[in-house]
């Protein structure tokens, strides 16, 4: 009987429709003790005897797929796939799937709480009352400003709505076109420059690769308006960090909504950390008690179709390996 690893922390030694399925699919599960993320150790110690991981955010480095000669499906809970060695996981025909429109509303949901909670100093606020003191600095409104998505894939267009429900003027930079998803929401499409000049808010919504990395570095952060906020759930790799923080500590940038980071866990003395205008998350702005279950439950779909012969093109990010893949 195929064993399935169980890497994702949220759904370790948990119940529900994915284990259903796995174990309806002829699977037998492992779980790994804890609810943290997957070291490596422990991936060392379970991945090898396994055919397939519902993965979280462990990182599956090339030595890691090398040592796991079982291993043929690698299905990720989310749509990055940033932490996989995917050129590693093709050379070995191992397929690679990720879980497409499961979980955009959820990152929509918290990109405002992040975006709400630096704008109308809720953290700082909340700061300020429980250390005895009451400041009541006015704040600049959300309405009647410009919002910048640099990404309009799934998560950009959740954005939309929820801009427009605030009053926001809607920006976006993306190379994909799509006239009338545009045209229908009053969607303004710019060039990635123009973009960052014209915003109040500039949104990151793009996968972290060579082409993204240092996205958001010294001098597109120089493009940017004064006072102008950074969003980022996306990937903590898109954004140079030192400069973000040389330009929040100047006054350039009024402040930051960070759910991602460049190193996760992200540490107590970051210098970002230390700054009452950045809001921080720990990367879970994917995740909520809908968007687990159905991100969990399209993985383990693929690993049991996969296994039964049918091939989830939908989800598959190595399609390469596909014309001659078998279990």
């Amino acid at each position: 009987m195929p064993l399935a690893l169980i890497g994702a922390s949220p759904i370790r030694h948990q119940p529900g429709p994915f284990r259903n399925l796995l174990h309806n699919g002829g699977f037998q599960t492992l779980d790994p003790e804890g609810d943290d993320v997957l070291t490596e150790s422990q991936l060392f110690a379970s991945l090898p005897d396994c055919e397939a991981i519902v993965a979280g955010g462990e990182r599956i480095s090339a030595t890691l797929i090398e040592a796991s000669p079982k291993l043929r499906v690698i299905a990720r809970t989310g749509v990055g796939y940033d932490a996989v060695d995917v050129a590693a996981a093709s050379a070995r025909k191992i397929v690679v799937t990720i879980t497409p429109g499961t979980n955009h509303e959820s990152v929509a949901e918290q990109a405002f709480a992040l975006l709400l909670g630096v704008a109308r100093r809720v953290a700082i606020n909340d700061r300020i009352i429980r250390s005895g003191g009451w400041d009541r600095t006015i704040v600049r409104p959300l309405r009647n400003t410009t919002l910048g998505l640099v990404g309009l894939g799934r998560i950009g267009r959740a954005m939309v709505p929820r801009a427009r429900a605030f009053g926001m003027r809607v920006l976006a930079y993306d190379e994909v076109i799509d006239s009338a998803f545009e045209a229908e929401q009053g969607v303004e499409r710019r060039s990635f420059e123009a973009l960052l000049a014209e915003s109040d808010v500039v949104s990151l919504h793009v996968p972290l690769n060579d082409a993204t990395r240092n996205l958001i570095d010294e001098r597109r952060i120089a493009l940017m308006k004064p006072g102008a906020i950074l969003i980022n759930t996306s990937r903590g790799g898109l954004v140079d960090e030192e400069a973000l923080y040389q330009a929040l500590t100047s006054g350039h940038l009024a402040g930051a909504g960070l759910d991602v980071y460049r190193i996760e866990p992200t540490s107590a003395d970051h210098p970002l950390i230390a700054l009452p205008n950045v809001v921080s998350s720990p990367h879970i702005a994917g995740v909520d008690e809908r968007s687990m279950a159905d991100m969990a439950e399209l993985a383990a779909r693929c690993i049991v179709d996969l296994h039964e012969g049918r091939w989830p093109g939908h989800c598959v990010v190595n399609p390469e390996v596909g014309p001659d893949w078998t279990w």
